[in-house]
């Protein structure tokens, strides 16, 4: 079937691609102007296959759709049009053109969330299933019939992103390719949409971001991961006032001690407070959430936990080795962002007109140029500036990012002329410490019945804890966000333990 693409972004990219595989003749690729010369990832990958390309700034002038426009479409006979993201106005005259129509692919279960900013306010409205739906474009706000619908869990710490990752994005390229399929068989069904349920909701803009703090925890969480990352929940705090964002936010406060500085912010129901997990908030309800991350006003990203610290240590000096680094990746910073005539250490990666994507880009770029470094999309959002980016880096290669050593208690123990260090307590969250109740109890030596030490004894309380962190760590932790490809290096690089050493003299 001879297709034309109109939209844009890895979705659009992807969608292309799949569809090619399938066999299908994509006959045009309509996307939008390059960008702080940057071009769309979807026109891209059109232009390297020899796909006539399109980029039009608009499609229409005064409500009439421009017929030098409408001329050049319908020169490439298209049977279908197929619409994956477009955040442009595309004119009934093109929908309405090819023998087949159009397709367009929606981020929720229509009919509720129509609208631009539909993932948001799936989370926002705290909505336990999401979604796609791919619908016959009509001259309606997304109102056209219903070709095929996929729904999932939204998870409680689900954001736009990660909701978008695991379902979204790979399911919903399978649903374009498997809608057009259905249509080239003749077996596309076109389901009228109930208005039973049918919601509508605007744009999410900074300014409209602010929170209401006069709402029950869990609101007030959905706010936040609902406009994670863009545009951002925000509130002012402190004294004098600023404006902060917050991202990362999670209900799962199992464990959690509200003890730490507290932060002042005006219509809360109680202040703020800075812990070493991160800031604590309430809602009207008395109950807690946590935020993990602060954008300040100028832009910066920080651990929620720093907000009250002073300023990072003074700048490393770098040694020649890590120069040679710190240039290679300058020229990663420099592809990434063309139209920057040099990137210097003022140079800052999103506000030189950097997205998402690119951040994807650059992490994999710097991964390359570092043998595996444990990197995150999030280190680049906490530290925007090239100047910042490289220190983090740097002290990433030293191996001095991490918050500190961790403190342990040990009991030593002479044994065959050799002095054992052992730990006594439990191990919780990233830290050893008592048991609830300074409860212990005695573990004894099975080879003379002595006594050896006395042992945290782990009370319920303790296994709520332990359980509660792991389950963050599984969910929020840096393991389960690198690849496989980075955790086999990792496994790899880290040293067997003294008790998995086979011993030589033993019988």
């Amino acid at each position: 079937m001879k297709i034309a693409v109109i939209g844009q972004s890895l979705f659009g990219q992807e969608v292309y691609c799949h569809l090619r595989k399938e066999g299908h003749e994509v006959v045009g690729v309509f996307t939008v102007p390059d960008k702080d010369g940057k071009a769309d990832p979807l026109g891209l990958e059109a232009e390297k296959d020899g796909v006539p390309v399109f980029k039009f700034s608009r499609w229409r002038a005064k409500g009439q759709a421009l017929p030098e426009v409408v001329a050049k479409y319908q020169a490439l006979g298209a049977e279908l049009n197929v619409l994956p993201f477009c955040s442009q106005f595309i004119p009934m005259e093109i929908i309405n053109a090819p023998r087949h129509g159009s397709i367009i692919y929606h981020p929720s279960l229509l009919p509720r969330h129509r609208g631009a900013s539909a993932i948001n306010w799936t989370l926002i409205h705290g909505d336990k299933k999401g979604g796609f739906s791919i619908f016959w474009a009509d001259d309606g706000l997304d109102t056209g019939d219903l070709l095929l619908q996929k729904e999932c869990e939204v998870l409680p710490d689900d954001t736009v992103s990660t909701l978008y990752n695991r379902f979204l994005f790979p399911e919903g390229i399978k649903g374009m390719v498997q809608a057009v399929r259905l249509i080239a068989e003749g077996k596309a069904p076109r389901l009228p949409q109930p208005e039973e349920g049918a919601t509508y909701e605007g744009i999410q803009k900074k300014e409209t971001a602010k929170i209401d703090w006069d709402q029950p925890a869990e609101a007030i969480h959905n706010w936040i991961r609902g406009n994670d990352k863009v545009p951002g929940a925000w509130t002012e705090a402190c004294e004098p006032l600023q404006k902060l964002t917050f991202f990362n936010s999670t209900l799962n406060t199992s464990g959690l001690v509200p003890e730490g500085d507290a932060l002042p912010i005006p219509g809360a129901h109680r202040p703020g407070v800075v812990t070493k997990a991160g800031l604590i908030l309430f809602g009207n309800d008395d109950k807690m959430l946590l935020v993990k991350n602060i954008q300040l006003e100028d832009g910066k990203m920080i651990l929620a936990s720093n907000f009250f610290k002073g300023a990072a240590s003074s700048a490393l000096e770098l040694t020649e080795a890590e120069l040679v680094t710190a240039e290679a990746v300058r020229s990663a910073w420099q592809r990434i962002l063309p139209n920057v005539l040099e990137v210097e250490d003022s140079t800052d990666f999103f506000k030189s007109g950097a997205a998402s994507v690119d951040v994807v880009r650059l992490v994999e770029e710097v991964k390359e140029l570092c043998d595996g470094l444990e990197l995150e999309n999030e280190d680049v959002y906490m530290a925007t500036t090239f100047g910042d980016f490289i220190q983090l880096l740097v002290r990433k290669l030293r191996g001095d990012d991490e918050e500190g050593e961790c403190s342990i208690d040990y009991v030593e123990m002479a044994v065959n002329k050799r002095t054992l260090h052992m730990p006594h307590q439990l191990f919780i969250g990233g830290a050893f410490v008592d048991a609830d109740g300074a409860k212990t109890y005695e573990t004894i030596n099975p080879t003379d019945g002595s006594v050896i030490c006395r042992v945290s004894l782990a009370q319920v309380t303790d296994v709520d804890k332990a359980v509660a962190a792991a389950k963050d760590a599984f969910e929020n932790g840096r393991w389960g966000k690198i690849s496989a490809r980075d955790r086999g290096r990792l496994l790899y690089r880290a040293p067997p333990s003294p008790s998995t050493r086979p011993d030589p003299t033993a019988t």
